[in-house]
């Protein structure tokens, strides 16, 4: 059974706007300072990442697997069939650096052209289902954003001793 036919609340199911997401990031951001809030929104990602890897059976899965059916498992549980965070396109992989290409992102929904806007919690759920996955510990960044004239937001993992 996918995570999306767990439903949470009987009437309305699991699923609300990303309107109102996007209010929890933004006050959370006021609240505690933009790099106070970055570490908490990755924090709380992760969690829900690797939470995702262990309801699907996924934990420690990744070893030998194809990168273009890794975006294909990510895709499922996160985009449009899943939760609909993001829609994954692609992962590459370099040596022990992971590249995933992400677009709808929520953490972007109705930004301007030009924000700062990171893709904090989007970027802490790939990282967490990611490290469930191969069994690895990973350090994310964001090396480019749709926002600032990229075509995906491009999340960046490398490996941790």
């Amino acid at each position: 059974m996918s995570i999306a036919q767990n439903a949470l609340r009987h009437e309305l199911g699991n699923f609300s706007s990303v309107v109102c997401t996007k209010a929890i990031v933004t006050g959370v951001e006021e609240a505690l300072g933009e790099k106070a809030a970055a570490i908490a929104l990755i924090s709380a990602g992760r969690q829900r990442g690797k939470s995702l890897a262990e309801e699907l059976g996924l934990v420690g899965k990744g070893e030998g697997v194809a990168l273009t059916d890794v975006a294909s498992k990510v895709n499922d549980i996160i985009g449009k069939d899943g939760t609909r965070l993001c829609i994954v396109d692609k992962v590459e992989q370099e040596g022990e650096l992971y590249k995933v290409y992400t677009r709808e992102t929520i953490c972007s929904a109705g930004e301007e052209e030009g924000s700062s806007r990171q893709c904090t919690y989007t970027m802490g759920a790939i990282q967490g289902f990611l490290e469930a996955f191969f069994g690895k510990r990973l350090r994310g960044t964001q090396t480019e954003s749709v926002l600032r004239g990229g075509t995906h937001d491009v999340l960046q993992y490398s490996v941790m001793g």
